[in-house]
């Protein structure tokens, strides 16, 4: 018996499939929630934006902990550098941390890329941590994408945030959640004082990152406090409400009682 061969026609996806796979991804943000473990800064040596940058988004991440109803984390914060690092940026300055921070500083000074990244990841394995700040220079042959996975699970793992700041360094295979490239931006005017030094602002790119589409975005710590910032050609600091400035009369005006 020959059955009759019918033409094959394809089904077609429902619309709401065709909505959801459409659907544009989370866009980045400061202060949003269950960021990742495992954050890499690409950054030029000859300025303090990889590192700065690096603690401002580790701050923001604690703040949104705290916001969460959790306890203030009162825990050590570790940072790790290997001995390029440090000769091309320094080790961190106590009196240039936030106030929060600089009796909560652990410094290790590695003496190769191999030593800091044991470092890194034994840091990581410790829950006594707020989180882990590490810096390497370049590109070396230790931190490959097998020593970054293993910094990426072991993280995850033990809930220890980590941010590692790669100075002068191509971008290579890495398996951390979040990817930046920053460099240094100009700070917004001072709103009182025009000579006093502007708030500490970044031009962060985010190339790679699971959960949000890249972007560039114009980044400043204002206050302690990690926010966005519009073109420093054109942002102007708002003044001051006058209203606030002045004690509001009572009765009649000034006006009417100087008649008086």
């Amino acid at each position: 018996m020959s059955r009759s061969l019918m033409p094959f026609t394809p089904s077609k996806p429902s619309p709401a499939r065709i909505l959801a796979r459409a659907a544009p991804e989370a866009r980045w943000r400061p202060g949003l929630d269950a960021q990742p473990f495992h954050s890499e800064i690409f950054a030029s040596a000859s300025e303090a934006s990889g590192a700065g940058l690096a603690l401002a988004l580790a701050r923001d991440a604690l703040t949104s902990d705290a916001a969460d109803g959790a306890v203030e984390d009162t825990r050590q914060v570790l940072w790790v550098q290997d001995r390029a690092a440090i000769r091309l940026g320094g080790r961190p300055c106590l009196a240039g941390l936030p106030p929060d921070l600089r009796r909560r500083l652990i410094h290790v000074a590695a003496a190769t890329p191999e030593d800091a990244l044991f470092a890194l990841e034994e840091g990581l394995k410790c829950r006594d941590l707020a989180c882990v700040i590490g810096e390497i220079a370049g590109n070396p042959r230790a931190l490959s994408f097998t020593a970054s996975r293993r910094l990426s699970l072991t993280a995850e793992r033990h809930g220890v945030r980590l941010w590692l700041v790669r100075l002068d360094a191509e971008r290579d295979l890495s398996s951390a959640r979040m990817r930046w490239q920053a460099r240094a931006a100009p700070s917004p005017p001072p709103r009182w004082n025009p000579a006093a030094p502007g708030t500490a602002s970044w031009h962060a790119e985010l190339f790679r990152a699971r959960a949000h589409a890249p972007g560039e975005w114009m980044l400043c710590d204002d206050t302690g406090t990690l926010r966005l910032r519009s073109d420093p050609d054109t942002d102007v600091a708002a003044a001051p409400d006058p209203v606030h400035l002045a004690r509001p009369t009572v009765g009649r005006s000034l006006a009417a009682r100087a008649r008086a």
